[in-house]
């Protein structure tokens, strides 16, 4: 017959309880001593809130104890689904890595190997080489370095070029992202001074051109990222400001965002110049991320002309920026891919994402019916809608991709208890409320969801 206790009791008393003490068996002491504070602590929530009215049992106090044994053991970072269907959803790790770059990473994580060495020579080598001459070739730029993400990169680039003396730059341009990186704060740390040209919505190529003096050291043209303008609007086209900056004895940077190797323009995705296009206009250094539309791991890239690239090899801030050996394998194998352009558009989650056909997901969505319907509650109701799906990452925030997605409904139960309910499972289950439905985006739902997803339902 369990015991009850009446009131709160001290840590060795639950310790001495038997089916608390056999957990030691498997569990480090401290551990378990932590479990046991949490659920000591949680009692004495609920009973200063009057949600505790009766006594509580051993065994109930154990179950308390085994929970919050379960969240200290548990990884914080987990994979979970994603049907929000924002394909490069900075809040749930942005672009997913192609399966050739997920081997990379662990073999170069289970074995030493030639990060800084030169095997041919014996002597230390460059952790960077392992991936410029890719960037290069890929690019056609003369020199390339890569940095932890691009915020590091626009960072270094300015604090080598531009420190101590003024950077023109649009004020439409001056613009914040998430996580609050701002340029002109950006510009600030660098050491470099903002000098804001045009207006918010219109900027010329005279206001470069008389902005210009003798303190100025860079011309520099930043994306736009998740914000856009409309209406009464006009820009200096790069091609503009590289021949402005010819003129002058200047050079020109382009911090571009989200970085694309493919011209996406050829699939419907209009919007979002190819890293070549900016390289072949001349642009004497250009900034970009990895991990958006390129798809790889979490990178800043930095090419352009091997002058400005050997200045920048050079700053005591790079070793503070630098990318450790996982995210260089997973780049490496990710930069491989985008040899042949099929190959990539196949293998590349975010790139697959991206130009994967309405019908495609219109034939999925009824084939993860098919196989779910019959693992889950007649209560439940699954229906097929159309919709959009987003881009994310700061990239064609205008753009909206057709999709398909399912429609979860259930008796008596609300979209926002749906949400709440899947969000809570072991595997959370991400999607969105939309003109009062619960919906899931077939586009950024992969295969290995449908169990998750079936134990999702099968609760509510």
């Amino acid at each position: 017959m369990p015991k009850n206790i009446c009131c709160i009791p001290k840590v060795d008393k639950v310790l001495s309880i038997s089916s608390v003490a056999e957990l030691l068996a498997t569990t480090p002491k401290q551990t378990l001593l932590t479990a046991v504070r949490s659920a000591l602590s949680e009692l004495r929530e609920s009973s200063k809130n009057g949600i505790m009215t009766t006594a509580i049992s051993e065994n109930e106090l154990c179950q308390m104890v085994e929970q919050q044994l379960e969240q200290l053991v548990s990884p914080s970072l987990h994979h979970l689904v994603n049907g929000t269907g924002v394909i490069i959803h900075t809040n749930l790790g942005r672009s997913l890595l192609a399966r050739s770059a997920c081997n990379q990473i662990l073999d170069i994580a289970e074995r030493y190997s030639n990060l800084e060495m030169d095997i041919a020579t014996g002597e230390r080598g460059e952790r960077y080489s392992h991936v410029e001459s890719l960037l290069i070739e890929l690019t056609g730029a003369e020199a390339a370095l890569v940095v932890n993400n691009n915020a590091a990169a626009v960072l270094l680039a300015l604090s080598a070029i531009s420190s101590g003396k003024e950077v023109i730059v649009s004020r439409g341009e001056l613009v914040e992202i998430g996580g609050s990186f701002r340029i002109p704060d950006v510009m600030k740390m660098s050491g470099s001074t903002l000098k804001e040209v045009g207006t918010t919505n219109r900027t010329h190529l005279k206001d470069y051109q008389s902005a210009i003096s003798p303190e100025t050291a860079l011309l520099l043209k930043v994306h736009s990222s998740n914000f856009s303008i409309i209406g009464f609007t006009a820009e200096v086209t790069i091609e503009q400001l590289v021949c402005c900056g010819k003129a002058a004895g200047l050079p020109v940077m382009a911090d571009i965002g989200s970085g694309s190797l493919i011209d996406l323009s050829r699939y419907g995705l209009h919007g979002e110049r190819p890293i070549q296009e900016y390289i072949k206009g001349g642009v004497d250094i250009v900034t970009c991320s990895g991990d958006k539309m390129l798809g790889g791991p979490q990178a800043g890239f930095i090419l352009g002309k091997r002058d400005i690239i050997a200045k920048l090899r050079k700053e005591q801030l790079l070793r503070a920026l630098r990318i450790d050996k996982l995210t260089l394998a997973a780049l490496e194998a990710t930069l491989r891919l985008y040899r042949d352009e099929k190959q990539a558009l196949k293998e590349i989650p975010t790139l697959r994402m991206l130009t994967t056909q309405p019908a495609e997901l219109k034939v999925k969505a009824y084939s993860w019916i098919k196989r779910i319907r019959p693992k889950i509650p007649k209560h439940i109701a699954l229906n097929i809608i159309t919709g959009n799906s987003q881009v994310g990452g700061g990239a064609l925030p205008q753009l909206e991709l057709p999709t398909f997605l399912i429609a979860v409904t259930a008796d008596g139960v609300s979209p926002e208890k749906i949400d709440t309910s899947f969000r809570q499972c072991k595997t959370p289950v991400l999607g969105r409320i939309q003109k009062g439905k619960y919906l899931l985006d077939l586009r950024t739902m992969v295969d290995a969801d449908i169990p998750d997803l079936i134990t999702a339902l099968s609760i509510l």
